[in-house]
């Protein structure tokens, strides 16, 4: 069960690094539209996971690999929005949100 603290906390990197992607998808991230689907930060708020979705989801793959790579540039971005607001930047970790997929899979499966 996440504290207020954390939800308030993984609401806030939520908006910030969508945000972050939507401005830098075109230069950094090879033109795909990247959404940040949930956050989740641990109690410590030492660590935040970052779930995204990726449109087209052709080369999912190395656009995720790209991402991580350039971690410490998007996390740098980052803290520059939200160092008023935190005192410690949280270190981030991306995922892959398959979630959309799964459901159109299941929702194809249902259909035939």
């Amino acid at each position: 069960m996440e504290s207020t603290r954390q939800q308030k906390i993984s609401r806030l990197l939520q908006r910030e690094l969508a945000e972050i992607f939507q401005r830098e998808a075109r230069t950094l991230f090879m033109g795909k539209m990247i959404s940040v689907t949930v956050v989740r930060v641990t109690p410590d708020l030492g660590l935040a996971r970052a779930y995204l979705s990726i449109f087209p989801s052709d080369n999912v793959k190395e656009v995720l690999k790209e991402i991580r790579i350039k971690n410490p540039k998007i996390r740098g971005m980052l803290g520059r929005k939200v160092g008023k607001q935190i005192r410690v930047i949280p270190e981030l970790e991306f995922y892959v949100d398959d979630s959309l997929d799964y459901i159109d899979n299941i929702d194809n499966l249902l259909k035939s």
